[in-house]
């Protein structure tokens, strides 16, 4: 796929200033101004993240209001249930608010609706049952912003509801008892990115501070925040939300957490995964949290709370195993539903060249996995993609963007023809009547027409910088890492080598491509060669030869204590292709 090279221009005056007051090199200067952080005193808090610059949570619209009325349902015995979405960021948030009021002496219930049955968010149903069960008081934790009708069931038959949510808002809001959502209008928490757990990460940090003030620790056993760092963070970088401001901090310590794994679920969770060393971002994005999505993805999202509150190190070995049999049929599955995706992009008819989107519908397709499956086909050909699942007459499906168009403005475009919908601008889902899918997929196809230009479905590779080989060292490696953890608004650093020698190529492992290459206007000694490897690039091989630009991390590899920097390759094209 032809892809655009964007090199962020240079701003030498700043470098200066942020380098000589931060003392940091050139380099990560430019670094940090190409992540808009050209202040020193915010450029200074980046570097060093700090629990102590949390905001503060009762600048959250109705937290006063959710901690009372949780403190009154504590203080008369009512009984409270906390209701999850099946993802991961819902799953988590369940585990949280689970273990904190464990934690404290609370005995509370928790439930997670099943995505095949239930489908997401509230629902009657299931509210009906907590409140035949003896529930008073439910906390959902990432879902209810949208759930008007089933809220006014709620009331009707009285069950007081606490959203926690950070989905973007109906123009109709909920008559909950409280809302906690940042992004609600009225609401003057500064920072509106947080993930749904933690959104309920700031609600304990409020409850802990009111129970305080009234004199409920007066034993002096206060749970410490910081351990549960860990569990916010493996929800916040699952749900892909912007790793800067007080996400960054949340996962800036969960990670350590992570890594230390104190937690019995935890520790197995790494087990399973193959995570025997520093857990970072990307650990948990592609290891830990895909095997906690993988029950609600297939079965039920509640052996992922499980796992996350047991106590029990040999009960969480066994639900760890449980979930990585899940994740491999997952992947199965995920692996024979692309297979038949791709057959129809690439089949007679379909000419993906002439479309700006895609939309395919299907019986059959299991809808745990359609969202999985939208995102590899946007990954591979750069469209808007929406897959839909059809069973009994019924749609479930699910869209996933690119930059420049709204997936969650579209869908309200077309909600004529939908039963439901919400979501986010790059990531959202909907359910459909199967007569309905064809004008659906006409109208979609339509807007995306007259929207995206051409232009638009060519990728932009995004460079923070020119560097040359001998420029690169340790210092400025560790630098780099500094800015860490990476994701969403702070990508890992990508940076562009110009001219380089491409010396030889090997494939090896699952195709990935193994490099040689040195700088062209050097007669290299061997200490100036340098290893690259270029994941899942192997079908580019055989590659030798001079002019070829690279775009690559450098990074340290440490074997048996010796440290050889090299670089992991992203992109290689030839220099006359500029």
């Amino acid at each position: 796929m032809k892809k655009r090279w964007i090199v962020r221009p240079p701003d030498i005056e700043r470098q200066e200033l942020l380098g000589r007051e931060l003392r940091v090199s050139p380099l990560t200067a430019q670094l940090l101004i190409n992540r808009g952080l050209v202040d020193i005193d915010k450029a200074f808090s980046f570097l060093s993240p700090s629990l102590k610059d949390l905001h503060n949570p009762f600048a959250m619209k109705d937290m006063d209001k959710a901690a009372e009325r949780i403190i009154e349902a504590v203080r008369k015995g009512e009984g409270i249930t906390v209701y999850g979405d099946y993802d991961v960021d819902g799953t988590t948030g369940t585990a949280l608010l689970c273990l904190f009021f464990k934690d404290i002496g609370i005995d509370v219930n928790y439930y997670i609706p099943e995505r095949l049955k239930e489908g997401y968010g509230l629902n009657r149903q299931a509210l009906k049952h907590l409140s035949d069960s003896g529930t008073k008081l439910v906390i959902t934790t990432d879902l209810g912003i949208a759930n008007y009708d089933e809220v006014i069931f709620a009331n009707s038959i009285g069950l007081d509801i606490i959203i926690t949510d950070h989905h973007e808002p109906p123009e109709k809001l909920p008559p909950a008892y409280a809302v906690l959502n940042p992004k609600q209008p009225g609401c003057s928490f500064p920072f509106k990115e947080l993930a749904g757990v933690g959104v309920a990460f700031n609600l304990i940090i409020a409850l802990r501070a009111r129970l305080k003030d009234c004199g409920y620790f007066a034993n002096g056993n206060i749970p410490n925040l910081k351990g549960y760092t860990d569990i916010v963070a493996l929800g916040t970088i699952a749900d892909m939300v912007p790793l800067i401001d007080e996400n960054r901090i949340l996962v800036k310590y969960g990670l350590e957490e992570l890594t230390a794994g104190r937690r019995p679920g935890v520790r197995a969770l790494k087990e399973v995964s193959g995570l025997n060393n520093i857990v970072k971002a990307g650990s948990v994005g592609f290891q830990l949290a895909p095997r906690i999505n993988a029950a609600g993805r297939l079965d039920n999202a509640r052996t992922g709370v499980r796992l996350l509150i047991a106590d029990d190190a040999r009960e969480a070995s066994d639900i760890a195993r449980e979930l990585n049999r899940e994740n491999i049929e997952r992947q199965r599955l995920e692996s024979d539903m692309l297979s038949e995706a791709l057959a129809v992009i690439q089949g007679p008819g379909f000419n993906i060249q002439d479309k700006k989107a895609v939309v395919l519908a299907k019986d059959g397709w299991h809808p745990g996995i359609i969202g999985i499956v939208a995102s590899r086909i946007v990954g591979r050909y750069h469209r808007p993609t929406i897959i839909i699942s059809l069973k009994d007459g019924i749609g479930k499906g699910s869209a996933r963007g690119i930059k420049g168009i709204d997936m969650l403005g579209n869908l309200k475009e077309c909600s004529g023809f939908l039963d439901k919908y919400g979501g986010h601008k790059m990531a959202a889902g909907f359910s459909i009547r199967e007569e309905n899918v064809k004008l659906f997929e006409s109208a979609f196809y339509t807007l995306t027409e007259g929207k995206l230009s051409f232009e638009d479905l060519i990728p932009d590779i995004s460079l923070d910088s020119y560097i040359k080989l001998d420029e690169i060292n340790e210092k400025i490696i560790t630098e780099i890492e500094g800015l860490a953890p990476f994701g969403l608004a702070n990508p890992e650093p990508l940076l562009a080598i110009r001219d380089v020698n491409i010396v030889q190529s090997e494939v090896v492992g699952k195709n990935h491509l193994s490099l040689q290459i040195k700088a062209m206007d050097l007669i290299s000694p061997a200490r100036e060669m340098w290893s690259g490897i270029a994941y899942r690039m192997g079908n580019i091989h055989p590659l030798s030869g001079n002019g070829f630009d690279i775009a690559c991390v450098p990074y340290i590899d440490e074997w048996n204590g010796n440290k050889t920097l090299k670089l992991r390759v992203k992109e290689i094209r030839h220099s006359a292709e500029v």
